[in-house]
């Protein structure tokens, strides 16, 4: 390849997140002045569920960065998960030499990643910066990443206002959407077979943990099973962050009978929440898929509790309910009304990737003063 190519390296550090970066590698690779280098960390070389195989399927992998150790869950395990990461992708860098790193939202891959380009000197962009989104420590990290990164690409107007006023320049700040809106409309809903084999459901529930010791986290998610005793409940299972073996728990022990799926790839995802939508169910738990991909497509959701806490949202698409069985029920019902009002989505027209890589593209990496950090005010 051309001495001339701009190597981008994109970091990618778990399946979910993946497939919100994709149309970011697609449009990288398609940008004629730039090559892609992916780089694969955390959850997706964790057994059994080894996902960066879907990764190398589809566009091959630059290196790959070992955290999380199977079996080894909670926030201590994290910070030496995080310790190694920084380390290991400081080796990455320098056998790839990359021109900038991007990394997308909040967890400790992306984190590490930051963490290692920052101070190893590498130009950084940061995709879904300025959110405002508790997690167990999301706000922290998507915040002092933000602080790391050099080039903002955040996916709202609110969102970039807030990097704005964290000091950071804003002529390097640029409101792209979300990605996780891009080729969404290509994605049929499920078909009736695979519909039927994951039990034709009215509630496809998926929750994450938020850092709480595990009997919290299992009283959470038994708080669904309660709430829809009557309803068809597929269950997905939940991240890898501290906290996942207690849901793990409350699923294995339900108390209904429901059906369970560890986990579908994005385009299985996205035609479900689609045929669910169109059934007149709803996704219900707190990932942010609830609040950007469902509103996208139609398909309301319902999400518990605070983890979400400060994410913007589409109104008549996405209900808050707390941690009751009463109020999770009600919310659903609020919902999933027929002719309910719903405001326009606030993350995009489904071209973030395209605009990304135009900006990458157009980046002189080679500028002294782009990785010299200061406060803009």
């Amino acid at each position: 390849m051309s001495d001339e190519l701009k190597k981008i390296m994109v970091v990618t550090g778990t399946r979910a997140e993946f497939g919100l970066l994709r149309p970011v590698m697609y449009a990288v690779h398609a940008q004629e002045n730039c090559e892609l280098r992916v780089v694969v960390a955390g959850s997706h070389l964790v057994q059994p569920a080894v996902t960066f195989r879907e990764v190398k399927a589809e566009f091959g992998i630059a290196d790959s960065i070992p955290m999380q150790t199977a079996g080894q869950v909670g926030r201590l395990a994290d910070v030496e998960a995080l310790g190694k990461g920084i380390s290991r992708f400081g080796r990455s860098l320098e056998m790839n030499n990359p021109d900038c790193v991007v990394v997308l939202g909040d967890r400790i891959e992306a984190f590490a990643a930051a963490s290692a380009a920052s101070i190893g000197g590498y130009p950084l962009a940061h995709i879904h910066g300025g959110d405002r989104a508790e997690g167990v420590a999301d706000e922290a990290m998507r915040h002092a990443i933000t602080k790391l990164a050099h080039i903002h690409f955040p996916a709202t107007q609110t969102s970039a206002a807030r990097i704005i006023k964290m000091g950071e320049d804003p002529v390097m700040v640029h409101v792209v959407g979300s990605p996780a809106i891009d080729g969404l409309d290509a994605i049929p809903p499920m078909g009736d077979g695979a519909f039927a084999e994951l039990g034709s459901p009215e509630v496809v529930a998926l929750m994450h943990p938020i850092g709480r010791d595990d009997a919290a986290e299992q009283g959470a998610m038994e708080l669904v099973f309660e709430a829809f005793g009557d309803k068809r409940v597929l269950v997905l299972h939940p991240n890898l962050d501290p906290g996942r073996r207690g849901i793990m728990a409350a699923i294995e022990s339900a108390p209904i009978d429901v059906l369970v799926c560890p986990q579908l790839v994005r385009t299985e995802f996205i035609g479900l929440l689609k045929r669910v939508g169109q059934s007149g169910g709803a996704l219900v738990g707190n990932s942010s898929a609830g609040l950007i991909e469902a509103a996208a497509i139609g398909c309301p959701s319902v999400d518990i509790g605070d983890r979400q806490r400060g994410r913007e949202r589409c109104d008549g698409w996405s209900a808050h309910a707390d941690e009751d069985a009463d109020s999770i029920r009600r919310a659903f019902e609020a919902i999933t009304e027929p002719g309910l009002a719903r405001s326009a989505h606030p993350f995009g027209d489904g071209h973030s990737g395209e605009r990304i890589a135009a900006v990458l593209g157009s980046v002189d990496f080679a500028s002294p003063s782009l990785v010299r950090k200061h406060c803009a005010y």
